[in-house]
């Protein structure tokens, strides 16, 4: 059983094709398989289920559960995840952090390529059975409050927006103090999120405690692995893990893979309620036309 000391081990984007070649004689046949599939096929293999990568290595998907134990792993998505790290850092430089002195036709090729790799990554490592989770707990809500600090808290507010315009009683408060009041009048009618890149934040952790204190149910969003955040809440999301660069380009690519997942929840919700939310937003549009009409007619 991994604890959250682990944590380091967790968010590690490479060695996954290491790891698998140095210990692919002593597994098994049917893991032995996978794991040569894998070695032989690695961008095809990241971009498989389980199910998928079972049938193509003529095992199953039982198998690369199984495998992943073997090598110590969470599950097939963190395998994954070390994979593309493989992938990547056998590619071109492209991706390589900002350089002092940096030429700008450089800086733009290189921080669109770092944030296009956080949303692929994002969309890799989703688990589809927690996202359908998250959705349900949203749509079922009562109110929900969303709750960062720093730049997490960027994400908090953009949420509050999106939600609110299909009438949703949402909070996004960067107080938190103010935060505390409001999630400690929260019941099992109400869903608390908390967002934290790093899943260490003392604050959102205090936050989610709170909140499961009271009934609530409790998403978290924070970076891919194991963390003393995603631990303590009903439903983990995760977005890609990658680190913090010197120059800091992976809070931006962090922050945008943040936003995605927060719009592609946004959207479940809405198409899923779908003739409701269109009324909903289009009440919110019209009302928006009208405030600035008169404020037109003022000018």
């Amino acid at each position: 059983m991994r604890t959250i000391s682990d944590n380091h081990l967790a968010k590690s984007l490479s060695g996954g094709l290491i790891m698998l070649q140095e210990i692919a004689d002593q597994l098994p046949l049917s893991e032995r398989k996978i794991a040569q599939y894998i070695i032989e096929n690695p961008h095809e293999a990241i971009r498989c289920t389980a199910n998928e990568l079972g049938e193509l290595s003529s095992t199953s998907a039982s198998a690369v559960i199984r495998l992943c134990k073997s090598a110590g792993l969470s599950g097939f998505q963190e395998l994954k995840l070390r994979v593309a790290g493989d992938i990547r850092n056998l590619s071109d430089t492209s991706f390589s952090d900002i350089q002092p002195n940096e030429t700008q036709d450089a800086i733009v090729q290189k921080m669109t390529n770092i944030s296009v790799r956080a949303l692929q990554e994002t969309a890799e490592i989703i688990n589809y059975e927690a996202l359908a989770q998250a959705v349900l707990a949203l749509q079922q809500a009562k109110s929900i409050h969303f709750f960062g600090i720093g730049a997490s808290a960027i994400i908090a507010q953009d949420a509050q927006l999106k939600f609110v315009r299909i009438n949703r009683f949402t909070t996004a408060h960067t107080d938190f103090h103010t935060s505390a009041i409001l999630v400690s009048k929260s019941s099992m009618d109400d869903v608390v999120v908390g967002i934290s890149f790093s899943g260490e934040t003392y604050e959102v952790g205090k936050m989610l405690e709170l909140a499961k204190e009271k009934g609530a149910k409790t998403i978290s969003l924070t970076s891919y692995g194991l963390s003393p955040i995603s631990e303590i809440a009903d439903i983990s999301l995760y977005v890609s893990a990658k680190q913090e660069e010197v120059f800091r380009s992976a809070a931006t690519s962090s922050r945008l893979a943040q936003l995605h997942l927060i719009d592609i929840l946004f959207m479940c919700v809405l198409t899923s309620q779908y003739d409701e939310s269109i009324k909903q937003l289009d009440e919110v549009r019209i009302g928006v036309n009208f405030v600035k009409q008169h404020t037109a007619l003022r000018k």
